[in-house]
């Protein structure tokens, strides 16, 4: 039976190609754009504390339900662009982060506040790890790279958006600022997602259908059992995670430090954090996603060390700074891991859900630092705190890298 021929804008291409490096692109710019959601909450805590006169644990609620919302909205978005490709979940979180920030610049209390987060939240899911997984299909000998870069438009939102956000809450009041994200968020991202049509190449799927799950048992475990300690591993390395980037602006406001400084080192760790994404890409193309989870692990905790002995305005920038070069790394690192592991046809629900366990890190990480710091008046024990969870990653990453047949694998 003769094919019928595919219009060109969904016709197959080869991994690699132009259009595989174009298309790369497209997600950074989405990432860039949608992951304002990850980021705004923590711009304006300080501010929305003040504004509804409540305690610290209480202002990190939102942030707490968005990341709820981003985990929830990862496997979701994920099993929606394993059936229906990648614009579907684009499409839907670009209407989600509109109505989302609109509904919380409008929000009366911080009850609603915090449940406008939640759909922002799942709005802001579409643009994370269904990209991942998705450019993952476009590329086979620089996937690590690529998968990094992908990611990488999570932090350079990061980067860019804090500063942007603390001039308009400065100047319009956080409540203008919310809708004007919402109205921006739709107008960006749909004429973006139209790129995105083309279907991933039909090969490279077939063929990693074979290869991820014989890669897979090399390991001695199950399938099942993999997605459970990748899982406990991503909520750990979060909690400990979500401490400076949760934290920091607040933290730099009680040392007399200012919000402004606050969000400049916020932007200060998460551009850093780009630089250790793409590095990390390049690492994992060369020794796998595991031995590079276990090297990010290793030096966040140093990092997270570093905050309790220092707290200088300088001291505190430098140590932000090098925060964001060792940790950046590290999520990608479990979508590369499924990827490595796990059949190609599972990826987008398989990488949702190891996303869904980082993120219920951080909000678990970001809701209890705020408990500790109003039970302790001070941030010293939630840096020890993230510090114990991040040895309990290191644990699993070095027990997976020495497992029999991983280094096998590595090399293959």
């Amino acid at each position: 039976m003769t094919q019928l021929a595919q219009p060109e804008s969904v016709r197959p291409e080869t991994p690699e190609s132009a259009y595989a490096w174009f298309r790369l692109g497209i997600s950074l710019l989405l990432g860039t754009v949608g992951s304002v959601g990850m980021w705004s909450v923590v711009v304006v805590l300080p501010t929305v504390q003040a504004d509804f006169a409540v305690a610290r644990a209480e202002a990190s609620l939102p942030y707490t339900l968005a990341m709820i919302g981003f985990g929830v909205g990862g496997i979701a978005m994920g099993r929606l662009a394993d059936r229906l490709g990648i614009v579907a979940p684009v499409f839907l979180g670009a209407c989600c982060l509109a109505a989302g920030y609109v509904s919380a610049g409008l929000s009366p209390n911080l009850w609603a506040f915090a449940l406008a987060h939640a759909l922002i939240g799942f709005g802001a899911s579409a643009t994370f790890g269904p990209l991942m997984a998705d450019v993952s299909y476009w590329f086979t000998r620089r996937r690590g790279i690529a998968i990094a870069i992908s990611s990488s438009g999570n932090y350079l939102a990061g980067a860019v958006w804090p500063p942007l956000l603390q001039h308009f809450v400065s100047s319009a009041g956080w409540r203008p600022t919310h809708i004007g994200i919402g109205i921006f968020c739709i107008c960006a991202m749909l004429p973006l997602m139209l790129v995105l049509r083309r279907r991933p190449p039909a090969q490279e799927a077939a063929a990693g259908a074979f290869t991820a799950g014989s890669k897979g048992a090399l390991l001695g475990i199950s399938p099942n059992t993999l997605q459970i300690l990748l899982c406990i591993a991503g909520v750990a390395c979060c909690v400990a995670m979500s401490m400076p980037q949760v934290h920091i602006v607040a933290y730099c406001n009680d040392l007399g430090y200012g919000v402004a400084r606050g969000a400049e080192m916020l932007s200060v760790m998460l551009g850093l954090g780009i630089v250790s994404r793409i590095a990390s890409g390049f690492i994992a193309d060369k020794i796998g996603g595991v031995a590079t989870l276990l090297i990010g692990s290793m030096l966040q905790g140093v990092a997270l060390f570093l905050y309790l002995w220092f707290d200088g305005l300088t001291s505190l920038f430098v140590i932000s700074a090098l925060f964001g070069l060792f940790q950046g790394g590290i999520v990608p690192m479990y979508a590369i891991i499924v990827r490595e592991y796990f059949s190609p046809q599972e990826a987008g629900t398989r990488v949702g859900i190891v996303l869904m366990a980082t993120l219920v890190g951080m909000a678990f990480g970001g809701w209890v630092s705020g408990l500790i710091f109003d039970l302790t008046g001070s941030y010293q024990a939630a840096f020890a705190h993230g510090l114990l969870w991040n040895f309990l990653n290191v644990a699993i990453a070095v027990w997976l890298l020495l497992r029999p047949g991983r280094l096998r694998f590595a090399t293959a």
